[in-house]
């Protein structure tokens, strides 16, 4: 995505002030997209007459990828300050953790093995999508787990922490979160809106193949009050070669609620579509949720990004919303695609349309440092 235009500033001082300039401005790319970009202003002292400064755009790119071998990747910013990271481990048998206090030095951060997968019994196969969250002064970490007798009997599981650093304190086990089903479940996510946290996941009923998603208010971060169905794998997108909705994560912008999450098979077709609600609405009516009815967020061939999915949402150092996601470097896959490690985490901005829905944007097309300068008049009232 390129710059296609900046919009001026106009400021007033009194003679032999100095003016304040505003620390970001409007910018429009080249697909229409508007949005704010701090900028960086020439030096300037007291100002005697109206006169003209400029100002440069600063454009944060972010490497491609961001972190390898990563797949579902969860970002949290926290107030301590810090990044926190975390993703499913290539061999599916931990759950580790790093964090920083810039997301360019989290790619070297240490990472931290927190916690490891039982020898036997529940919680010691497929140790999927760990994401960690901040709840009432302690740290969780939802995950999902298999069991060594049956692998596939994933099942959803959280850890809490009380220390101030999540890497160095003790994580216990809470057990499994109680929802209405023992069936293939995995991919929570938490998130509290008007004084209620919430928890939604992906859920096959006994031995269904198809994954739904499923909301319920919680209790407390493994407890759930009740839940009901939230979306189906209804459209193509979602449903054309598995019947699979997945991979939550939510996101609140101008009174809404968006709730993005992944469909179909984890090749090529993966893709993201949301849902949407109102703040205030009863979040457990399905009814006041809509859908997408088309993926926004697709495998790119012009980026060579495939099977873009099971993002997350976080802020950047000036506060803009990001996505982080995870997506393969090729389209051909050989054998089974979920023990294909190279789904990378990579990061890129998320923008907001003038009618308040989320622009994704494409999978690695991130927007281009730009040569156009800030214009700002000053306008001297003696």
């Amino acid at each position: 995505m390129k710059v296609t235009a900046i919009e001026p500033v106009t400021v007033t001082v009194k003679k032999g002030e100095t003016p304040q300039l505003p620390k970001e401005v409007q910018v429009t790319l080249d697909n229409g997209i508007k949005a704010k970009y701090p900028v960086e202003w020439e030096k300037v002292s007291t100002i005697e007459s109206t006169t003209a400064l400029t100002g440069e755009i600063k454009i944060k790119k972010y490497p491609q990828p961001f972190i390898e071998q990563r797949a579902d990747p969860f970002l949290y910013k926290h107030s301590d300050g810090y990044y926190y990271f975390t993703g499913s481990y290539p061999l599916y048998d931990r759950i580790v953790l790093r964090r920083s206090k810039t997301l360019d030095d989290l790619r070297e951060a240490e990472e931290v093995v927190i916690w490891e997968a039982h020898e036997q019994g529940v919680m010691s196969e497929h140790i999927w999508a760990p994401e960690i969250h901040y709840i009432d002064g302690k740290w969780y970490i939802h995950f999902a787990a298999g069991a060594k007798d049956d692998v596939w009997a994933i099942r959803p599981y959280v850890l809490e922490c009380t220390a101030d650093n999540p890497l160095e304190g003790e994580w216990v086990e809470k057990g499994q979160v109680n929802t209405a089903f023992q069936s293939f479940s995995l991919d929570a996510t938490t998130f509290e809106s008007n004084g209620k946290r919430y928890l939604v996941w992906a859920q096959k009923v006994d031995n269904d193949t198809i994954s739904n998603l499923y909301i319920g208010e919680m209790e407390n971060p493994w407890t759930i009050k009740n839940q009901v169905v939230l979306s189906t794998p209804e459209y193509p997108w979602e449903n054309s070669v598995f019947y699979v909705n997945e991979g939550p994560a939510a996101i609140k912008h101008d009174g809404k609620i968006y709730i993005a999450f992944s469909g179909n098979a984890t090749d090529h077709t993966y893709a993201v579509g949301y849902l949407v609600a109102n703040q205030t609405a009863d979040l457990i009516d399905p009814t006041v949720w809509s859908k997408t009815s088309q993926p926004v967020f697709v495998t790119s061939e012009e980026t060579k990004q495939y099977g873009p999915g099971h993002n997350s949402f976080s802020k950047d150092e000036d506060g803009y919303d990001i996505i982080v996601y995870h997506a393969r470097p090729y389209k051909n896959v050989e054998g089974n695609s979920l023990y294909d490690h190279n789904r990378h985490a990579r990061i890129q901005r998320l923008f907001w349309k003038e009618d308040g829905t989320p622009f994704f944007g494409i999978p690695g097309d991130q927007v281009e440092p730009t040569d156009l300068p800030v214009l700002a008049k000053v306008i001297v009232n003696e």
